[in-house]
């Protein structure tokens, strides 16, 4: 991993978690937060940290990160960012766990917030309460582990309908079910050409299907989640993926694939997010061999017909219902 980029700087959900946060700390595990490591690196805690989105780990010293969230559990407080998805929290929580003392501080927006996160921790925890509010912020406090409890994940599921096997952690988008978007493609997907790249792979649906089809498939997600989940499921089936955490796909040499497969993503974290998306599409010619075919599937409402037809080739529908759109665009 590449040395860290400048520390972000603390916004409210940060600022109130280090204020909640006990003044005596010992060893701090740190959960998709990289703006609290420096701060608390300077109150002389032991910082371990596990970052799903790449993005973030990149703004972390390496020798502090961790490469799976269990391997910061036994510290006397985890902090983390509350996450959008409550499997993700369910995790996170999970991984926090190993000593009878720790307390767990979760910050967000309050407006992203929800009691639902509540009964989350306390299925972990024993006791779990929320600060005052500040700036629209808010940290829910959690500790006492609950007796017997332990972390699940990953999860496996069959889906016979499709005759695959799919995995998710808990940052995984869309668990182990099949969305309706991905479930659209599959049902209308026809790929030609030996080397296919799956973008955004998440929880392997599309990249075990590629690969129970006979193809090379490569898969990259920015998520962790995604890159393990691929990954589990792949071997589930017997099957081989090059899955790969990754922040897009400048790595990937010119002219690797006969074609590209996504659903592709859309937002990061909370916030809208198609940054992403485009820099897929305007690389699609670089990475597409003569020829070469990109299948993408969309929420219809989204204008992706047309940025594939300005910024790859020409693009046709080829499935449509009331919510989704799947179109292929020839390089």
């Amino acid at each position: 991993m590449t040395s860290p980029a400048l520390p972000p700087a603390l916004d409210p959900v940060d600022a109130l978690l280090l204020d909640e946060a006990p003044a005596h700390l010992s060893t701090v595990a740190v959960f998709d937060a990289p703006a609290l490591v420096g701060p608390l690196l300077e109150r002389g805690a032991e910082v371990r940290v596990f970052c799903d989105d790449l993005r973030d780990a990149r703004l972390v010293p390496a020798e502090l990160l961790a490469d799976h969230p269990d391997e910061l559990g036994g510290a006397a407080c985890a902090m983390a960012r509350l996450p959008k998805s409550l499997g993700a929290l369910d995790e996170i929580a999970a991984s926090a766990l190993g000593r009878d003392d720790v307390l767990f501080l979760g910050g967000g927006r309050v407006k992203h917030m929800n009691h639902s996160m509540n009964s989350v921790l306390a299925k972990y925890f024993t006791a779990v309460n929320a600060s005052l509010g500040r700036q629209k912020s808010r940290v829910l406090r959690a500790w006492g582990p609950a007796e017997g409890a332990h972390s699940d994940w990953p999860k496996i599921k069959r889906h016979d309908d499709l005759g695959i096997t799919v995995a998710a952690h808990g940052a995984t988008f869309g668990g182990t079910k099949i969305d309706p978007g991905t479930r659209l493609l599959l049902q209308h997907l026809a790929v030609d050409g030996a080397d296919v790249l799956d973008f955004g792979c998440g929880d392997g649906s599309i990249a075990v299907s590629l690969a129970k089809r006979g193809h090379r498939v490569t898969g990259v997600d920015v998520s962790w989640a995604g890159v393990a989940a691929t990954q589990i499921a792949a071997a589930e089936s017997g099957l081989d993926v090059d899955a790969r955490w990754a922040d897009g796909t400048s790595s990937l040499a010119d002219g690797s694939f006969d074609a590209i497969v996504t659903n592709p993503p859309f937002h990061r974290g909370t916030a809208k997010d198609s940054d992403a998306t485009l820099a897929l599409f305007d690389d699609a010619r670089r990475l597409l061999r003569p020829g070469g075919t990109l299948w993408c599937v969309y929420n219809s409402h989204l204008p992706w017909r047309k940025e594939l037809n300005n910024r790859l080739g020409r693009t046709r529908v080829v499935a449509q219902d009331p919510h989704y759109t799947v179109v292929r665009s020839q390089r």
